[in-house]
């Protein structure tokens, strides 16, 4: 009678990160990068509170562009969200609290958001699906290194927050510095006036009252 063999140690590490995750879906439902409603269950939680500035724009109003990764499947979506909104992609659901940037004046620049990630999963093969927070803080978009998503089957990066801080909304050409000011060309009738030719030595220029040669 023939035994059954057993699989490849890669291929059995595969299987169960696929238990872990919730793999169990068609491959139809599993590549569909829909966005859906939100958990009940994760509706009601806590909220991160967002500390106001008052030279910029207000937290309600700013709009953060998040990427998402689906590393199963190499599915990327953008998310793009405003301050407390929360959007869910298959069994993932990532919430912004709130999204900052430095100011026009500062140096270097830098974007940031406060996200927080919810991943449906089994805490071990034997358990079922169940909603966990697997993220929760600031990340960045010019320095990633300092606060990582570290997940199996999902990645969340910074791209964008929309909010202005004073001046930003007027023309830039008219803080321009003097020095660097586009200067006009021509004369006052809007011809450009033609070259004045170097007399040859011993010639006295046009207009000059010195004495005429030969007398």
């Amino acid at each position: 009678m023939m035994t059954a063999r057993p699989l490849p140690l890669r291929l059995s590490g595969v299987l169960a990160l696929c238990l872990l995750a919730g793999c169990h879906r068609t491959g139809d439902e599993v590549s569909e990068a829909k966005a859906t409603d939100v958990p009940q269950q994760l509706n009601g939680g806590a909220r991160v509170a967002a500390v106001e500035n008052p030279l910029a724009t207000p937290v309600k109003d700013r709009v953060a562009t998040l990427g998402l990764l689906n590393k199963r499947n190499n599915e990327e979506t953008d998310l793009v969200l405003k301050s407390g909104e929360s959007r869910r992609v298959g069994n993932a659901v990532v919430r912004l609290a709130t999204c900052e940037k430095t100011a026009p004046w500062e140096r270097p620049p830098e974007t940031g958001a406060f996200v927080q990630l919810f991943v449906e999963e089994r805490a071990s093969v034997s358990e079922p699906l169940s909603w966990h927070k697997v993220f929760s803080g600031w990340l960045f978009r010019n320095a990633p290194a300092l606060n990582v998503v570290q997940h199996p089957v999902y990645d969340v990066w910074v791209k964008d927050c929309a909010m202005k801080y004073p001046g930003e909304e007027e023309n830039p050409a008219d803080f321009a510095p003097a020095s660097k000011a586009a200067k006009p060309s021509g004369n006052a009738s809007g011809a450009d006036a033609p070259p004045v030719p170097t007399p040859p030595p011993g010639v006295p220029a046009e207009g000059d009252a010195g004495e005429v040669p030969g007398n």
